[in-house]
């Protein structure tokens, strides 16, 4: 007589076992219902609630399939499992790393010299307090760091850290070195990746970063490129300070953002001008977009054909890069003067069509007519890779909402609640799979929501200062790019005055 297995039936004609496609024969016709986890009884030991969580959603999967019933309805399985993963994290911070990645982050896989030999390492860049620029080698628990520094780790989240201390393996170490520490002339204002890839692979992720400074009264706003093409080594080379690290461009304007193209040759600078083309390989600039608002934020599509401008005023402009120079101020003008050609002139058919042209001439550029107006000064831009239709856009009144840029005169697709910004520029993060995404608040909070359903799935304070800078490491193979919270390879990197955190998932 075959065994019982829980959630497949025997046959005997084929002589063996196969999976049942929905609920087991002779179970109750109304599933059981699994409670929300902020409706649930919160337990003395919350690893053994973790447990005991993880057998009830497995004990509903056999009994439903892949359908689970709330009181909402019948949902999947597979995205309540990732959504309440994602709202139990582990965080720990590092001790000495105050100041230091307060303003960006960024990551990169490059080769490390090792007493071994070459190896592969995950990089993190930071970007600080005073023009302060570190490069830290990243290694998992127990893995050799060749770095004259490691940098002591905390739990800070959960606090029962006795609970986890066989999730150590999680833990990322950061190590760096003298050489591994520079100033620039003026503050950073943004780090990013110079190369960009839907699929990312090992061979295909960035080793080239870029690196913009506000600038002052006494020094320009500078475009920095730093090279991890060639092999680093922490313990007798110097990384950053003459390693591959040189001025690209100097603007006489504040330098705010930047973002490259897939092939990483043309960048777009967002200042307080506007928006200008930069050849990466020449060092030459033009200006692509003219405006008297800031350009806080700014995001280029894919195809480098377009990007979007986020302005202190809190519009949101489309520009394509094809195209001649525009300027905000004269879409404006030209709009206000074919409004009052239409309601004031009735006779001159021909001025009228003579607007009409210069309108459709600039919209050419600049698409105008579907311009979102936010309430605050956009903060940040971010473009979804799996589609890049759709993005973020938050705002520093709080706001935090998703559009799909082929409606945008429709409003938002979906909005986040719950974020505390009046003044500060906060980045935003989503996950490798574009499941989730995470923004810090004013008020100390980190908040995580799913990005479907704009529901907040973790909101915890285990910092003094404000989260500003978030990144999500890119990983290095399309499975895991689709399948992060299966497979995950690293987690999350948040920044803030007083240091730098790390955040993972059991």
């Amino acid at each position: 007589m075959p065994k019982e297995l829980p959630g497949f039936y025997y046959d005997v004609v084929k002589n063996r076992y196969f999976p049942y496609k929905g609920p087991i024969p002779g179970s109750s016709s109304k599933p059981p219902s699994v409670p929300r986890f902020s409706e649930s009884k919160q337990a003395d030991n919350i690893y053994e609630h973790i447990r005991m969580r993880n057998n009830e959603l497995l004990r509903v999967r056999e009994l439903c399939g892949n359908a689970i019933y709330y009181s909402r309805g019948k949902l999947s399985f597979q995205a309540e499992y990732q959504k309440w993963h994602a709202s139990q994290p582990l965080i720990w911070t590092y001790k000495g790393t105050n100041k230091m990645g307060n303003i960006a982050l960024e990551h990169a896989v490059v080769d490390v010299t090792l007493p071994c030999g070459l190896m592969k390492r995950d990089i993190l860049l930071s970007g600080g307090v005073n023009g302060l620029l570190c490069l830290f080698q990243v290694g998992k628990a127990g893995q050799e760091i060749d770095s004259t520094q490691i940098y002591k780790t905390h739990c800070v989240w959960p606090l029962n850290l006795d609970q986890f201390a066989r999730h150590q393996n999680l833990l990322r170490q950061i190590g760096s070195s003298h050489a591994a520490v520079t100033h620039v002339p003026s503050d950073i204002s943004c780090i990013k990746a110079s190369m960009k890839c839907s699929v990312p692979s090992e061979d295909t992720m960035s080793k080239h970063l870029v690196i913009t400074t506000l600038g002052s009264d006494r020094v320009p706003g500078s475009v920095y490129l730093l090279d991890l093409s060639k092999p680093l080594d922490f313990d007798v080379g110097v990384p950053i300070a003459r390693n591959g690290f040189y001025e690209l461009a100097a603007f006489k304007q504040t330098l705010w953002t930047i973002d490259c193209d897939p092939e990483g040759v043309r960048a777009v600078i967002g200042t307080n001008r506007g928006a200008a083309l930069l050849n990466m390989e020449t060092g030459a600039s033009s200006w692509v977009f003219r405006c008297k608002s800031d350009v806080l934020s700014l995001q280029l599509n894919m195809s480098g054909n377009f990007f979007l401008c986020g302005l202190r005023n809190g519009a949101i402009v489309t520009v394509d890069t094809r195209q001649k120079q525009v300027s905000q101020d004269s879409i404006h003008f030209f709009h206000v003067i074919f409004c009052w050609v239409i309601h004031e002139s009735t006779d001159d058919t021909y001025s009228k069509s003579n607007v009409r042209s210069s309108v459709r001439e600039i919209n050419r550029n600049a698409h105008s007519s579907s311009t979102i107006s936010m309430q605050s000064s956009v903060c940040c831009l971010e473009l979804l890779q799996l589609c890049d239709q759709y993005f973020f856009a938050s705002s520093m009144d709080g706001s935090i909402k998703l559009y799909d840029h082929r409606a945008k005169q429709r409003g938002p697709v979906q909005s986040y609640d719950g974020n505390i910004n009046s003044h500060t520029r906060i980045d935003l993060g989503v996950d490798p799979s574009e499941k989730v995404v995470m923004s810090g608040g004013e008020d100390c909070y980190l908040r995580l929501w799913d990005i479907k359903s704009g529901e907040l799935l973790f909101k915890n304070r285990f910092m003094n200062s404000t989260p500003s800078a978030v990144c999500w490491p890119r990983v290095r193979d399309s499975e895991n790019y689709r399948c992060y919270w299966q497979e995950h390879c690293a987690g999350a990197w948040i920044g803030s005055y007083e240091g730098i955190f790390y955040m993972d998932w059991l």
